[in-house]
């Protein structure tokens, strides 16, 4: 896997040390005996956040920023400090962070890991996407310079099936409780209280998924990031605009011809962007298809969160606004939220 040069960050980091000072907001910053903990991605600092809740004596830096790519993601100063200075980090796994391995070493962390993917069974290539057209995941992809973006280990997009981010939350929740066996009681209170959360949620997008006739459970999206999420509530993939795990992949003329001719063989009648990527692909493709486009404020949460005060700013209300407007796609009306999922 090709490597991220972080070597200048890495200096800037040396250079703020020696002159006794670190960047403003870094956990450094956090009180002394604190346990300090950094998250990766937002989904998984999201998690995090809701096992830790409000416990004395724990803080969190989160390094990926809402609506921001995990594959593209470079460390800043401040996010290397922050990981200089944990005792634990938090990861999704399955090769996500591939940015990691430089970001440890240029920030020198020795600290505790959570590989928040334990005991998720890992999707290979194109699984959850059976329906799809096999060649626009092959030959069809024209990838950046960083080729080797196929994650070795699978599928990373584990967060998107609800029962998976339970699991998530369990090892999380574990993790911490041996970084800081005194606070484990509290960790283990807020997770159990979370993945109540968590189990209205799945059961809530369950039966409204199951209320739609199977035939018109017709989707698309901008790449393969759906995969967990189509084989959990028996969703149709019928294909991906950028037939890559990596959203900074390429769909090259050919795979773009077969998507179309797929959408209006099966007769799907939406095509969705996702908030981290330009909206410029799926547009086209609905424009040449003649269906319609879900963008802007209407596009899927999927590689991120969102900021503060939208749909998507945490895990639960991503998953409630995807799964709505899914449904709006296949004309169908979602029943109430529950109360606690609000």
């Amino acid at each position: 896997m090709k490597k991220r040069f972080v070597l200048p960050a890495l200096a800037a980091v040396a250079a703020l040390t020696l002159a006794g000072c670190t960047p403003a907001g870094s956990s450094a910053d956090a009180g002394a005996g604190e346990l300090q903990v950094v998250a990766t991605t937002t989904q998984v600092a999201d998690l995090t956040r809701n096992v830790v809740g409000d416990t004395e004596g724990v803080s969190l830096t989160q390094l990926i920023q809402p609506n921001q790519s995990a594959h593209s993601y470079d460390p800043s100063v401040a996010d290397l400090t922050a990981l200089g200075n944990a005792d634990v980090l938090v990861i999704n796994g399955v090769g996500l962070e591939e940015w990691l391995d430089d970001a440890i070493s240029a920030s020198g962390f020795d600290g505790v890991t959570i590989d928040s993917d334990m005991g998720i069974e890992i999707q290979d290539v194109a699984a959850g996407d059976e329906h799809a057209d096999e060649e626009n995941h092959a030959d069809d992809t024209t990838e950046t310079d960083d080729a080797e973006h196929a994650h070795e280990g699978g599928n990373p997009h584990i967060w998107t099936d609800v029962s998976n981010a339970e699991t998530m939350v369990g090892t999380i929740a574990a993790g911490l409780a041996d970084a800081k066996p005194d606070l484990a009681t509290a960790f283990d209170a807020n997770a159990a209280a979370y993945t109540g959360r968590l189990t209205q949620l799945d059961e809530w997008i369950r039966a409204n998924i199951d209320a739609v006739p199977a035939d018109q459970r017709l989707f698309v999206s901008n790449h393969d990031a759906f995969g967990y999420f189509t084989a959990a509530y028996d969703v149709t993939y019928v294909g991906s605009i950028i037939p890559s795990f990596d959203d900074n992949a390429e769909p090259s003329a050919a795979a773009i011809d077969a998507l179309v001719a797929a959408i209006q063989e099966t007769g799907v009648k939406a095509v969705f962007s996702e908030a981290s990527i330009s909206p410029k692909a799926a547009d086209t493709i609905a424009a040449e298809a003649g269906v319609t486009v879900y963008s802007g404020d209407d596009a899927l949460y999927s590689d991120s969160l969102g900021k503060a005060g939208s749909d998507g700013a945490t895990y639960i209300g991503s998953q409630l606004h995807n799964v709505t407007l899914m449904l709006e796609s296949w004309g169908a009306e979602p029943t109430a939220v529950p109360a606690d999922l609000r």
